[in-house]
C-alpha cells in the first residue's frame, strides 16, 4: 500500500525512547511514508540512535532548539503533496495517512485536515483526548461541501496540510516558538480562503511523554494567546480575551511571566497586526463560548 503523497514531520528534544518508539510506529505502517526527524538539540543521544537505528530516516540537526518551527525546516525538503507532523510521542494509525491523503485530494480548497486523538495512559486502556469532542462539535460555519466540521485551528501532532499553502503562509511563526502556535497560522490560512476540517475516520495515537515542561508551556501557551489575540482579532475582543485570561488564569510567577512577555512584544505585535477578515472572524468569535467553557484547555501546570 505504498503511498508517495505524505511526508511524516517529526520535532523532538530529548525524548530518545519516546522517538524510537514513534519511528518503530511510523516504520510499520503500509503507506510507508517518508520520515524527517528535526532534532532540536536533544543531549540524550536522539541524533545518533536515530542514525543508528534508522538511516533512512532523514534526520536534521539545527544545533539549537527551534521549538515548533523546527517543522519548517522538514517543509523546505518535503517533495509529496502534503505533510502530516507528528510529535515524537503521537504516531498514526495504519490507513490514516492514505485516508487523509485522499480527503486532500478530493477537496482542493482544505488546507489541513486534523484526526482524532486516542491516548494511551499506562495501566488504561486507550481513551479519547478530550480535545476531540470540541473538535467534532465545532460551531465554525462550513460550506455543505467540506467533509467535515470545519476548524478554527488545529493540533499540530495530529494534522496533514497541504504543503503550498503552509509554505505560502510562511510556516509557523518563529516569534512563537511552541504552544499554541497553530492558532497564527490556522487563520492565516483561513484568511486565504482555505478550510481547515476534522476528520472523525482518521486517527492518531498519543502516549504522553513524561520528559515536558508543563510551567514552561503554560507560560508560552499564555503568552502566545495574548498575541495572537492582539495580533488578528478585533480591539474590543482583544480587550476581552485579555481581561478574561488575567482573571482566570493561577496567579502566580509563571502567569506573570506570561504577562510581561507578551507586554514586551507588544511594539513588533502592534506594528504586525492584521485583524482576520470578517468572515474568519465569525468563525472565531463562534469558538468563544466552547474555549471558555473548554475542560481541555486550561492553563495549569
Amino acid at each position: 500500500m505504498f503511498d508517495d503523497r505524505v511526508t511524516v514531520a517529526v520535532i523532538t528534544h530529548n525524548r530518545r525512547d519516546e522517538l524510537l518508539h514513534t519511528l518503530d510506529q511510523l516504520a510499520a505502517l503500509p503507506e510507508l511514508p517518508r520520515v524527517i526527524v528535526v532534532d532540536n538539540a536533544s543531549t540524550d543521544g536522539t541524533a545518533e540512535a536515530v542514525r543508528h537505528n534508522y538511516p533512512a530516516v532523514r534526520l536534521i540537526e539545527p544545533g539549537r532548539n527551534l521549538g515548533a518551527t523546527g517543522r519548517n525546516l522538514a517543509a523546505r525538503e518535503v517533495t509529496t503533496p502534503y505533510l502530516a507532523f507528528c510529535d515524537d510521542d503521537t504516531w498514526w494509525e495504519p490507513k490514516s495517512l492514505a485516508g487523509a491523503a485522499d480527503l486532500l485530494d478530493a477537496n482542493p480548497m482544505v488546507a489541513a485536515v486534523t484526526a482524532r486523538i486516542l491516548v494511551h495512559e499506562v495501566g488504561r486502556e486507550p481513551f479519547e483526548d478530550p480535545i476531540v469532542a470540541e473538535l467534532r462539535d465545532s460551531p465554525v460555519p462550513r460550506p455543505d461541501w467540506l467533509p467535515g466540521p470545519a476548524l478554527g485551528s488545529f493540533l499540530a501532532g495530529a494534522t496533514v496540510v497541504r504543503l503550498e499553502p503552509f509554505r505560502a503562509a510562511g510556516g509557523f511563526s518563529t516569534r512563537l516558538w511552541l504552544g499554541g502556535e497553530e492558532e497564527l497560522l490556522a487563520v492565516d490560512l483561513a484568511a486565504e480562503g482555505w478550510w481547515l476540517v476534522y476528520a472523525e475516520d482518521l486517527t492518531i495515537h498519543h502516549r504522553p511523554s513524561p520528559a515536558r515542561d508543563a510551567t514552561l508551556r503554560r507560560r508560552h501557551g499564555i503568552r502566545n494567546t495574548l498575541w495572537f489575540t492582539w495580533l488578528r482579532r478585533p480591539v474590543g475582543r482583544a480587550v476581552r480575551r485579555s481581561v478574561f485570561l488575567a482573571t482566570t488564569v493561577p496567579r502566580d510567577r509563571t502567569s506573570l511571566l506570561a504577562f510581561a512577555e507578551a507586554a514586551a512584544g507588544l511594539p513588533w505585535v502592534l506594528r504586525e497586526r492584521r485583524p482576520a477578515p470578517d468572515r474568519v472572524e465569525r468563525g472565531l468569535r463562534a469558538l468563544e463560548a466552547p474555549q471558555r467553557e473548554s475542560g481541555a484547555r486550561s492553563y495549569v501546570g
